[in-house]
């Protein structure tokens, strides 16, 4: 599968909102991860590939990549039902003033996408990951 067909599912996926409304308790995914210290290979890399990526580095000029980093980290290892508990902001007041746009959202998930490819997280676990944070897009995009 293209990153575009995988990028057009995010887009297509009908009403996966059960699975970001909260911790889940079947904790297949965070496993099939990595776990904890998978996630976390994920979320660096995914960074380190923002950190290159003159589409939406800007959008983290500002940030504290130590508390973004820990917060994404917390905030999937709960979306795949891992232990963790998020207690950060919501995610329309943590990208409130930032203008997101769908091509920006867009060029952060191919990142994340490189960032699995290149730990080799097979497809299906890439797109398991994907349909838990799809709900999270339209909480992102352009507030």
């Amino acid at each position: 599968m293209t990153k575009r067909l995988l990028i057009a599912l995010l887009f297509l996926l009908p009403a996966a909102t059960a699975f970001a409304a909260g911790p889940q308790t079947d904790d297949s995914l965070y496993r099939a991860l990595g776990g904890k210290a998978g996630i976390t290979a994920i979320v660096n890399g995914m960074l380190n590939n923002v950190a290159d990526d003159v589409r939406i580095v800007h959008y983290f000029a500002d940030a504290n990549i130590v508390h973004a980093q820990h917060g994404l980290v917390t905030k999937i290892c709960a979306l795949t039902g891992g232990p963790c508990h998020y207690e950060g902001l919501n995610m329309v007041d943590t990208h409130r003033g930032l203008h997101i746009t769908p091509a920006a959202f867009n060029a952060l998930v191919e990142d994340l996408q490189a960032a699995m490819a290149h730990l080799k997280i097979p497809l299906a676990t890439q797109n398991r990951l994907l349909a838990r944070l799809v709900p999270l897009r339209n909480q992102i995009v352009e507030h």
